[in-house]
């Protein structure tokens, strides 16, 4: 006998159709029949050790996260309720540009400082893997759920080039090239960027062009954190438009979003500019969370002039008076391109995390109420806590807008992305919150999208920008990668007041057949794996 049938559940396919009621059969990890109701009528139903009654109940593949932070999460969380329980079977990770493989000593200790704010420094793990496909054996000794993996561009220049300022040359970028390849070669599905980070962002078009060229021979595609979000958005985004055209690289836009005051309103000309660029033949998706505050690193603000050679030259310049003075200019006066070149609103900017706990007051306060409990000034308040932290600051970024986001999620290549950092005590809630809140927020209280777009976007769409041939899709062979939801009553536990509070309304989600969360609870199984890019 097969090993479990869900029976009467309302099957959201993930294709875009119209629901559908099933009994679904799953044996071996996968899904090995659907029988429609109308086909069932007068006919035996299909039986199995085990029978799940799905009354009531949405049954849809499981939700990919196309941006998640959860690079040693994974690892250091075999829980991992916080994206378990949304019902996320996969996460894609290596984002922005900065990530854990491929490093040598030197660099693995670099980046562990440099995003200390994204994932913790680690010091509770064994770092034994250096390349990519170690990272990737890595995952494959049993995670909570399936991960995929993008080679991080920054981290490859950060082991071939440093951490400095200047063009690569021929012989570095023949290396770089070369690293990617291995990568790609390794399982990695594509390239990230970071480029408000150093040491990405030091990157010129013409050497991100030549490693899209590299990850589109491999059936890659190239997924950055472009050069602005702020004043430069619309011509960032064309930027990597037009870069990866010239590649011949499929394009996947990172948090598509278009925030601060000088971007109020403007989503129809990003989507615009996405469209027309669609219309005559290029390969572009995207993914948002649904939330209109960003997150990232207090160090992320700052200039990149002032983030060169690494974490250690970055404390030093904060420790010199004149040093910091320049850099409080570009940030309050110039508008420093590590803040998408407007000038800091200090009151926009909430503490959401801090490494050290003796710093733990001024968690849940912007850096404006911090300088006031302090009695000091906003940005001697933010160099203070960049130098006692040691960089290892989190924030949350209050500058985006809400009809931005709605507008964007409506668009044709939109999938989900949590960009979820699940460091800190106070973080932003999307780490917790993103799919449910789409399914209940954005579905069901303001009708945005249909409850069948809303999980295509989540599924299917994910599936074919990664190439995954068996996922994505409630379909007879597929993987039983599969989430079962209440659609009168799931919504996000996680608020921005209580971040880490769990969703309701998701009883159950399956990676592999096996539960992972049954009767709203986790369980202790590990079915997760690395999922490696399928050949070209």
């Amino acid at each position: 006998m097969e090993d479990l049938v869900i029976r009467d559940a309302d099957v959201v396919d993930g294709s875009g159709a119209p629901s559908y009621r099933a009994d679904v059969v799953l044996d071996g990890g996968r899904i090995v029949s659907i029988v429609k109701e109308a086909a069932a009528a007068g006919c035996q139903r299909p039986r199995a050790v085990r029978e799940l009654d799905a009354e009531g109940l949405v049954l849809s593949p499981g939700f990919i996260d196309m941006h998640a932070h959860s690079d040693l999460a994974l690892l250091r969380d075999p829980d991992h309720s916080a994206k378990a329980a949304q019902g996320v079977t996969l996460e894609v990770l290596g984002q922005d540009g900065l990530s854990y493989a491929p490093v040598d000593d030197r660099t693995l200790e670099e980046v562990r400082r440099a995003i200390t704010g994204w994932n913790g420094y680690g010091d509770d793990l064994d770092f034994d893997w250096r390349s990519v496909g170690e990272y990737l054996d890595r995952l494959d000794r049993g995670i909570a759920v399936n991960a995929a993996y993008l080679v991080p561009q920054g981290t490859v220049r950060a082991l071939v080039v440093g951490w400095e300022d200047r063009p690569a040359t021929p012989e570095e970028l023949d290396r770089m090239r070369q690293s990617v390849a291995e990568g790609m070669a390794q399982g990695a599905v594509g390239l990230s960027s970071g480029l408000t980070y150093t040491p990405g962002m030091y990157a010129p078009d013409t050497e991100l062009t030549e490693l899209c060229r590299v990850v589109a021979s491999y059936g890659g595609y190239y997924c950055p954190h472009h050069r602005s979000y702020g004043a430069g958005a619309l011509e960032a985004y064309a930027e990597m438009v037009a870069l990866t055209r010239d590649a011949g690289c499929p394009l996947h836009l990172a948090h598509a979003t278009m925030n601060f005051g000088v971007n109020e309103g403007r989503a129809p000309e990003l989507l615009a500019l996405l469209d027309q660029a669609l219309d005559s033949g290029a390969d572009i998706t995207l993914d948002t969370y649904p939330y209109t505050p960003g997150c990232t690193t207090l160090a992320a603000l700052l200039p990149s002039w002032a983030s060169e050679g690494g974490p250690a030259e970055i404390l030093a310049r904060l420790a010199d008076p004149a040093t910091a003075e320049r850099i409080r200019h570009h940030l309050e006066v110039t508008g420093s391109d590590g803040c998408h070149g407007v000038r800091v609103e200090w009151e926009t900017i909430e503490i959401s995390g801090v490494r050290d706990p003796a710093l733990g007051d001024l968690v849940g306060r912007t850096v404006r109420e911090a300088a006031e409990l302090r009695g000091d000034s906003a940005w001697e308040t933010a160099r203070r806590l960049l130098i006692e932290d040691r960089l290892g600051t989190t924030i949350l970024q209050h500058v985006g807008h809400e009809d931005n986001v709605r507008t964007i999620m409506r668009h044709r290549g939109h999938t989900g992305g949590s960009d979820g950092i699940l460091q800190g005590d106070k973080p932003h809630p999307r780490a917790y919150g993103t799919f449910p809140r789409y399914l209940g927020h954005y579905v069901r209280e303001l009708g945005v999208l249909s409850l069948e777009e809303c999980v295509a976007h989540l599924t299917a769409r994910p599936a074919a920008r990664l190439r995954l041939p068996d996922r994505g899709l409630v379909r007879e062979g597929y993987r039983a990668d599969l989430v079962l939801f209440d659609p009168a009553t799931v919504a996000p536990g996680a608020t921005f007041a209580a971040p880490k509070a769990l969703p309701t309304g998701i009883p159950h989600v399956l990676v592999d057949g096996r539960f992972v969360i049954e009767d709203g609870k986790r369980t202790d199984v590990l079915a997760g794996r690395s999922v490696r890019r399928t050949p070209v």
